[in-house]
């Protein structure tokens, strides 16, 4: 309870600076959103409602006078409807000539049929109205059509709540996204990876935006520090993204580089991270080059918090992820870990900004954090990054991860832990796990990944596109803890997007020698895969590979690579 507390301070603290309103009353210029009209796959559950079939028929997108295929509502009477996949959007209600003036209508979106059926009004209820409205009054008027605002949802119910009657010509989804090109491609002889890499790869392009957001639903803030995985997938499979450095600049202008981004000290040294990262996949120096004074400052307020050869970071939220939120010894190891990586990085970004100063400064604080280890306690989250930071064997980090399986993981430190594994060369349980933890969000019917999965929950939880049954688990209404309790839990959230890059990454096995692909190397992981093919984004266009494992067990590989591109053994 505390640990909600805090964050929810936070959060409030983040929205009074203008950060909720201003991603939300972005004018759309970009070109590449499009809007698209979805109907209902299906109706999922009715009552009092006559011809609820009218609503699957096609619809031509105008109300007339003699349409007769209505379905028929009265006061009391419902339908709750499933649009086939989650979409940032609206939902659309068109109505027919039926009774006088316009009729008030209850809408609830939902992420699942669940909380689509919860009401955020009951006491006790953890559904919420949080960043955008999903449980909301409308008037629908004689011959026309009434819109909600924009939210995150996949199934929408609809009450009629005066006592006149309703003809409904169409319920329809209004999907707003990115209509971008696929630059990075995914197939392999294991149909549920590659349903794995789509899943996530779509995940993130809902939360590209006005800027790139945790969730669509909630939270649909720039949380930098979640963006990290997030960007890692971006620029695999979309490219450079203007989208990415309008986010990344908008938390550097809202806070003084002697403060923590978003109230989180980690975040600020994840920010800094990504700035690394995104300039290895993209090649942009010029980019880099405008951080160059709010990087300077941020490094030397990072280095203010280490006392000696330790972390001592003060003045924000300690934190790695929600499920270690109340370990403070993994926090420290987390911290330490996460400390060092960003000095490290802060030289490399010194270095090839030509500030030979900060350069020094980073690699000798470098230096004295690696001559202390924290105990990882045998937690997943801290041994991955202690391994990822040099910090621990990547060996004994892997038994770590091994252990249990997919219990311990979280959809965040998920990607951390599946980096790891592959640093220890664990590219087969990797994706053992991935297919079971991942896996299992598409079994119980999702079509986006979550902000947190609790693996074992998942054998007693019913599906999310179907009514809970009487005294069976409802996964979102009963499952989440500190900040994501119940219903408010997001099931569209950009962080959990990991396993897609990783996929590209480890599996095509191709990895940026020089920053922006300029030249590569191409080491595929198949595993128990029998093949492996697709695509990486690059500034030079796509590098295209193919991988077949012979009789003998040796793989074969074609490449084909953008001009501009060199391959290197």
């Amino acid at each position: 309870m505390k640990r909600f507390i805090i964050a929810t301070a936070v959060a409030a603290l983040i929205g009074s600076s203008g950060f909720v309103s201003q991603a939300q009353n972005v004018e759309r210029k970009d070109a590449d959103f499009v809007t698209e009209y979805l109907q209902p796959t299906r109706i999922v559950w009715e009552t009092g409602v006559e011809n609820s079939s009218a609503l699957l028929r096609p619809y031509a997108g105008q109300a007339a006078l003699q349409e007769r295929n209505v379905m028929v509502m009265k006061k009391g009477s419902a339908v709750l409807v499933d649009f086939g996949k989650e979409i940032q959007g609206r939902v659309q209600i068109v109505r027919s000539l039926s009774g006088g003036g316009p009729i008030n209508v209850r809408v609830r979106m939902g992420e699942s049929v669940a909380e689509a059926m919860s009401d955020v009004h009951a006491e006790g209820s953890t559904a919420t109205n949080d960043h955008a409205m999903r449980d909301l009054h409308i008037e629908v008027p004689s011959l026309g059509v009434a819109e909600t605002n924009r939210s995150g949802f996949r199934f929408a119910r609809i009450d009629v709540e005066d006592d006149v009657v309703l003809n409904v010509v169409a319920l329809r989804a209004v999907s707003e996204y990115r209509d971008l090109p696929y630059l990075g491609t995914f197939n392999c002889s294991d149909d549920r990876l590659n349903q794995i890499w789509k899943t996530g790869a779509y995940t993130v392009q809902l939360n590209m935006q006005e800027y790139v957001w945790d969730g669509i639903k909630r939270d649909r803030l720039v949380w930098i520090g979640d963006m990290h995985p997030e960007v890692t997938t971006i620029t695999t499979v979309f490219g450079e993204q203007p989208v990415v450095k309008k986010s990344l600049d908008f938390i550097r202008d809202i806070t003084p580089a002697d403060q923590w981004m978003n109230g989180y000290i980690t975040y600020s040294m994840w920010w800094l991270l990504i700035q690394r990262d995104h300039y290895r996949y993209t090649g942009n120096l010029e980019y880099l080059k405008e951080q160059h004074d709010y990087i300077s400052k941020l490094l030397d307020h990072i280095m203010e918090n280490i006392d000696g050869n330790k972390e001592a970071f003060k003045g924000g939220v300690r934190f790695v992820d929600w499920p270690t939120a109340d370990k403070r010894d993994v926090i420290h190891a987390g911290m330490q870990s996460v400390a060092l990586m960003s000095m490290e990085a802060g030289a490399e970004i010194a270095r090839l900004l030509g500030d030979k100063q900060m350069e020094s400064k980073c690699a000798e604080t470098a230096s004295r954090l690696k001559t202390y280890t924290p105990d990882s306690k045998g937690n997943k989250q801290a041994a991955s990054l202690l391994s990822l930071s040099g910090l621990m064997d990547p060996q004994a980090c892997a038994d770590i991860i091994m252990k249990d399986g997919p219990n311990g993981f979280s959809t965040f430190f998920g990607y951390y832990m599946l980096e790891a594994l592959a640093k220890a060369g664990k590219y087969e349980e990797a994706m053992d796990i991935m297919s079971k933890y991942w896996g299992a969000m598409l079994d119980l019917g999702a079509t986006t990944f979550w902000e947190d999965l609790e693996y074992s929950q998942v054998a007693k939880a019913s599906r999310i596109d179907e009514l809970v049954p009487e005294g069976a688990y409802d996964m979102h209404g009963d499952g989440g803890a500190y900040c994501y309790v119940g219903y408010r839990h997001s099931y569209c959230h950009g962080w959990a997007s990991g396993p897609t890059s990783w996929l590209s990454h480890h599996v095509l096995g191709v990895y940026p020698v020089e920053p922006g692909y300029k030249t590569v190397r191409i080491e595929p992981h198949l595993g128990n895969l029998s093949w492996a093919e697709g695509t990486v984004a690059t500034p030079y266009g796509q590098i295209k590979v193919s991988h077949k494992k012979g009789a003998d067990g040796k793989v074969a590989t074609t490449v084909e690579l953008p001009k501009g591109v060199k391959r290197v053994k």
